[in-house]
């Protein structure tokens, strides 16, 4: 089995798929459930062309390759110290060939990648607006949940740029801007195809929101069941156990 050197913090995880692992620094960002839950919902192909937009270390790209072997998959990651990361867990899985870890600015990637060059987009942005509340708007976890660096509308004007007419688009964001985000993939030609709303608890409001938008699409959009994550605190439904491993 490929090893790799790990920096101080650094650790290795097992992500149950493919006997892929992934490396990770508690102190900056680990994944969480949205990534997971991201690549459960989208769809690919094997000829399909992948970009992931804000790849942090990587997971997203990884998940998908594991999932959909797709033919070529690049992660755009603006912080240097995560793309090197990400590069490195896309080493220990021996997928150099397939994956490619680019460093560079979401807002810029219409410069960086030929227009209509992927089959699908995913992306996991930053869920809270501004720098409300932010003590260091510079640390790496700051930068993952809020719109330090980029907003919703740059991340969707790049997608509808880079994305084919006809390609798809898959994101995971938080319901209460979901009229900004209806708003603003409709605005970009970007049209709502399929949504799911996702809640912690069967009783409690929901937290996520899994969309797929096509470039081009007709307007009609099928909203799927809700997916609920906890029958019990620490216990995963079985719906969750089946559809993703956990």
């Amino acid at each position: 089995m490929r090893t790799v050197d790990l920096k101080e913090n650094e650790r290795i995880d097992d992500l149950q798929r493919n006997g892929y692992r992934i490396i990770q620094d508690p102190n900056r960002f680990c994944f969480g459930m949205d990534a997971v839950l991201l690549t459960g919902f989208a769809a690919a192909k094997e000829q399909d062309r992948l970009l992931d937009l804000g790849t942090g270390t990587g997971i997203i790209p990884l998940l998908m390759e594991a999932k959909y072997h797709c033919s070529h998959l690049t992660g755009l990651e603006i912080q240097e110290e995560s793309a090197d990361m990400a590069r490195r867990s896309v080493a220990l899985n021996d997928l150099s060939g397939k994956i490619d870890i680019v460093t560079g600015d979401i807002r810029e990637a219409d410069r960086l990648f030929e227009a209509a060059s992927f089959d699908c987009i995913t992306c996991n942005p930053p869920y809270m607006i501004g720098q409300h509340g932010l003590t260091n708007p510079e640390d790496a976890k700051a930068i993952a949940r809020h719109e330090i660096l980029c907003t919703f509308e740059d991340v969707v004007r790049v997608t509808a740029k880079l994305v084919k007419t006809g390609g798809h688009f898959f994101l995971v964001h938080r319901p209460f801007r979901l009229a900004e985000i209806m708003t603003t993939l409709s605005q970009y030609k970007l049209e709502p195809k399929r949504m799911q709303l996702v809640y912690p608890y069967v009783d409690k409001e929901p937290n996520m929101v899994l969309l797929e938008a096509v470039r081009g699409g007709r307007p009609r959009m099928t909203v799927e069941k809700p997916l609920i994550i906890f029958e019990k605190p620490g216990v995963y439904m079985p719906e969750l156990r089946e559809k993703y491993g956990y």
